[in-house]
């Protein structure tokens, strides 16, 4: 099989990627696995910096491998105790850990579990960016909030790829949302449906938001910044409110909340980190809510396979405002 493989990740996962046509496949699928011939492939900053960590990319990844988590593509062999989906049909989803066999190759092994059919009129592009942001989004919001009551949810990184999905996701259960983005986004934010944007180029973030009174049900927040954010939260959020944090590589920033006191910088509000865990339901909800249109999926760029490098460099650079998304196969 054709895929995109790295041995090495300095000094960038994307300088040491080589295209092989006759890449070693992967195995038959177990009991409970798919093997799905992937049609696109989205990325995710996870894809870059988890390789890049030496204990855990020795651990978790035999070399050579092809990176990615998320996907979209078509079943080809369904494990013998799979009975919800068959061969031929096209499906997306997420692997769980990265991999030896990640979607950047033609085929990999993905757990039933962690896949589902892509709904009518849904673009397989679109279904392919769902699982690590979508699924994220959805579980640092929809378990703290009351559907339909009109909940006052404040979101910093609103223009990000969690926070695009996040902003959507609130609104759709019927929350008020209040953004907080750089100027240049900020239109674009409120095209998302956000009621209020702070810019917090131009805007003291902290100052404002304090000044509103104890309003917010939630906060959730994708950047780590302002520092003082979680420390001042009581300032503006309900008794009872929670401050979600979204994103594995603030882990510095979850142990300075959760561990230092109120008069050292801490807070003393519920303080409860995001780490994404992919689950069918999460990602059956994801797809209705798209199908549906009360989520859109904003792609930044789309890239053709032999191009992938390059959808790494435009990731790290840090200024797409969307998914990227990179083509690996064409629909037979």
């Amino acid at each position: 099989m054709k895929a995109w493989l790295y041995s090495h990740t300095s000094p960038t996962l994307e300088q040491n990627l080589t295209l092989t046509p006759s890449a070693p496949a992967p195995p038959p699928p177990k009991t409970t696995q798919l093997l799905i011939r992937v049609l696109a492939c989205a990325l995710n900053p996870a894809d870059y910096k988890v390789p890049s960590m030496p204990i855990v990319s020795r651990l978790l990844i035999r070399k050579p491998a092809s990176p990615c988590l998320d996907f979209a593509g078509e079943i080809v062999t369904p494990g013998a105790n799979v009975t919800e989906f068959s061969a031929g049909q096209i499906v997306y989803g997420t692997l769980s850990l990265p991999t030896q066999f990640g979607p950047l190759g033609e085929y990999i092994i993905a757990e039933a579990e962690h896949v589902q059919l892509v709904p009518e009129g849904v673009e397989i592009d679109h279904a392919a960016t769902v699982g690590v942001a979508g699924q994220t989004a959805w579980q640092a919001i929809a378990p703290y909030v009351t559907a339909d009551k009109g909940d006052k949810v404040l979101i910093v990184g609103a223009s990000g790829g969690c926070g695009i999905y996040a902003v959507q996701i609130a609104k759709a259960l019927g929350c008020e949302v209040t953004a907080v983005c750089s100027t240049k986004n900020v239109e674009f934010v409120k095209e998302l449906g956000a009621d209020e944007v702070i810019d917090y180029v131009n805007e003291d973030v902290v100052e404002v938001l304090k000044g509103k009174g104890k309003v917010f049900q939630l906060v959730v927040d994708h950047v780590g910044e302002p520092t003082g954010l979680y420390a001042e939260s009581e300032g503006f959020l309900l008794p009872g409110g929670v401050f979600t944090q979204v994103g594995a590589h603030w882990m510095p920033t979850f142990v300075v909340r959760m561990l230092r006191p109120r008069f050292l910088g801490g807070g003393s509000t519920k303080y409860v980190p995001i780490f994404w865990k992919s689950n069918k339901k999460d990602l059956t909800k994801m797809g209705e809510l798209i199908k549906e249109g009360k989520v859109r999926v904003i792609l930044d760029s789309v890239f053709e396979y032999e191009d992938a490098p390059k959808a790494f460099e435009k990731l790290r650079g840090g200024r797409a405002r969307g998914k990227i998304v990179v083509h690996v196969a064409e629909r037979k």
